[in-house]
């Protein structure tokens, strides 16, 4: 062999060793990767799951196959979810670009407008009045009823511009909307009495009808928007901030922006149900616990009066009563004169005696979606860090969801109501409609109709009238806690009705109604006792044996929660005219508010929630009442009563 076929040889062999050596470190390398790689471990765990699985589809194949299905269902809900965020941020970056090009953007359907954009197709079924100027309402108003120049002036404003002449109808039409506009105002002509006609109230001119979203998909895909609007909405001021347009610096600022706030109410206010209700809940919270931008937006919310489209009422009633319930009754009126977070109320007559009814109908969907719509809200609350950590959101959140249960089971409230109406029968001041059981199923509620109006609208009627109502009230409340204890636990005033010709309460809407243990009533009791008689020792013993104290709490926290109870024991241990209208006793309690939220080592006990949520709207109602009243003989009558230690 000639050298020059040697050399080549021996090239290939060293060519092949330092392949093969090359070979070995990669194979090397590659094992290495391989035994520290987590995707060897997800390959690993998933053999081993579908192993199991293969092994449990062989015992239980029909569970199994419940729980993929299951499964599948959850990852398509999740992928809608953000889908809709998706188109929520393509719609809003559309929104934003037509602004900056000098061009208004449309308003979504259904939902209300404010300053008109667009004068030529304006509709004023969408118009929220609260943000234009009475001369743009009338302009609206005129073009809506075309040749008529309407005029919502009052008599003073009238004299000062110069109107012209009117046919006879078209002046009795403006004198109709000026009375209109002043009965929801709350003011009164010369030609009102003290006393209000018993009509039945009606939701506001610009309530309009909007579909309650009933499956799991659609609540979880308005909640998925609303979380990415806020993402956006927020991100949106920050940039104006930093550059000097007028935005905010600060994330909680930027968080609860007007725009924000403005997709909160008008998510609520769609899902309606329990979101609804957590939202009407922490709109009457301090602002010490709930920031101010964020208590004025639910206070729109708790003010909400959208209502179900008809087709979607008939096929609620359809479901609940059969397809024949409209022949059981004579009338019917399609449109709620209510509407809140669970449910809306019609007016309707029975057939054969013609008795008046009014008949509650349930949102669907409301029922089955308590704990996914609270654990919703919340939870986005929670991640932009709304609740300071003393307001024990989480004990607040598990009572609303029992309550919630409750109160969307209208079988449970029919028995309660009749309960009610057993053990109150003893006090003629009051008065609880029947219950009519034909009509009545867990989703519909069919009780007889009673007159009278709201408190919120007797706050104009004679002293005499007012200072009726605040003692009747208070007593009620006295009586549910101390001598029935079985309370009515909702605070809205729409629950009680006065009836001026009788002088009487009318009670209704028994849905949150519960009893108390007797042991927790008898200990509650000698806290008011100790406040009462100005023991403030009494107080604070008392307390830490019924679980508002732990006993460890600090010295700055244990007189704080002493001196919150001497102040409300204060209508008890006044012996005169104590003055509603003028005391101070909501600022003094407020300036408590924040050592309490800071220093609380524990939650209060479950029940003193819905007791002091109802006598918390007890004691502003007498305030705005603007009643003076002697409340000791109250306290000597129901609190002592025939009360033995």
């Amino acid at each position: 062999m000639s050298r020059s076929a040697q050399e080549a040889a021996a090239l290939l062999r060293g060519l092949r060793i330092l392949l093969e050596a090359c070979g070995r470190e990669h194979l090397a390398h590659g094992r290495h990767l391989w035994s520290n790689s987590s995707i060897r471990e997800l390959i690993a765990s998933n053999a081993a799951h579908a192993t199991q699985l293969a092994r449990n589809t062989g015992r239980n194949p029909t569970e199994e196959l419940r729980k993929l299905q299951q499964s599948l269902q959850e990852t398509g809900e999740r992928g809608y979810v953000v889908a809709q965020g998706i188109c929520s941020l393509l719609q809003t970056k559309m929104q934003m670009s037509q602004g900056d090009s000098g061009q208004q953007p449309s308003a979504e359907p259904g939902k209300p407008l404010g300053k008109p954009q667009n004068q030529g197709n304006f509709d004023a079924a969408n118009l929220d009045i609260s943000s234009i100027t009475l001369q743009e309402f009338e302009e609206i108003l005129s073009r809506r009823n075309k040749d008529r120049n309407v005029s919502l002036r009052t008599p003073a404003t009238q004299g000062s511009q110069k109107q012209p002449e009117q046919p006879p109808g078209i002046i009795q039409d403006t004198e109709y909307v000026n009375n209109v506009l002043r009965f929801v105002a709350g003011a009164k002509t010369q030609e009102e009495e003290q006393v209000p006609p018993i009509e039945t109230p009606q939701l506001s001119q610009v309530a309009k009808q909007r579909k309650v979203p009933s499956s799991r998909l659609g609540r979880m895909a308005s909640f998925g928007g609303l979380f990415a609007g806020l993402g956006i909405g927020t991100l949106n001021e920050l940039t104006k901030g930093a550059l000097g347009l007028g935005g905010s610096t600060s994330m909680r600022e930027a968080l609860l922006s007007p725009a924000n706030a403005e997709r909160i109410v008008d998510t609520l206010c769609k899902v309606r149900g329990a979101a609804l209700k957590i939202g009407q809940i922490l709109s009457i919270q301090d602002s010490s616990v709930v920031s101010p931008q964020l208590a004025k937006a639910f206070e729109r919310v708790r003010q909400a009066a959208d209502y179900m489209p008809d087709w979607q009422v008939e096929r609620v009633m359809n479901t609940q009563l059969g397809a024949d319930w409209r022949q059981r009754l004579q009338t019917f009126e399609e449109k709620p004169f209510a509407a809140a977070s669970i449910g809306q109320v019609h007016r309707a007559t029975l057939k054969g005696d013609g008795m008046p009814v009014a008949i509650k109908i349930q949102y669907p969907g409301v029922a089955q979606s308590i704990e996914s719509d609270i654990d919703n809200l919340v939870g986005m609350l929670k991640v932009w860090d709304v609740f300071p950590q003393g307001f024990f959101i989480d004990n607040v959140v598990r009572v609303a969801k029992r309550e919630l249960q409750w109160e969307v089971d209208y079988e449970r409230e029919a028995e309660y109501t009749e309960k009610f109406r057993e053990m109150i029968a003893p006090y003629p001041e009051y008065y609880v409609p029947r219950v009519v059981r034909d009509l009545t199923t867990s989703s519909v509620l069919t009780t007889e109709l009673v007159p009278g109006v709201p408190l919120d609208k007797c706050f104009d009627l004679s002293y005499q009238h007012r200072a009726h109502i605040a003692a009747s009230v208070l007593k009620l409340c006295l009586r549910e806690l101390f001598e029935i204890e079985c309370m009515q636990t909702d605070p809205n005033w729409s629950n009680f009705l006065y009836d001026a010709p009788s002088r009487r309460l009318m009670l209704i809407d028994f849905g949150s109604t519960r009893f108390y243990r007797h042991e927790f009533i008898r200990n509650y009791r000698r806290v008011i006792m100790s406040a009462a008689e100005d023991n403030r020792q009494g107080v604070l013993e008392m307390s830490r044996q019924m679980g508002f104290l732990t006993g460890y709490e600090t010295k700055q926290m244990e007189q704080a929660h002493v001196d919150a109870v001497m102040i409300l024991g204060e209508i008890f241990r006044y012996d005169g005219e104590f003055d509603f209208g003028r005391q101070n006793t909501t600022e003094r309690l407020a300036a408590l508010v924040p050592t309490m939220v800071a220093h609380r080592l524990c939650p209060p006990p479950e029940e003193i929630y819905s007791i002091h949520r109802k006598l918390s709207g007890i004691f502003l109602l007498c305030a705005r009442l603007n009643v003076r009243m002697n409340c000791v003989p109250f306290y000597k009558e129901i609190v002592l009563g025939k009360f033995k230690d």
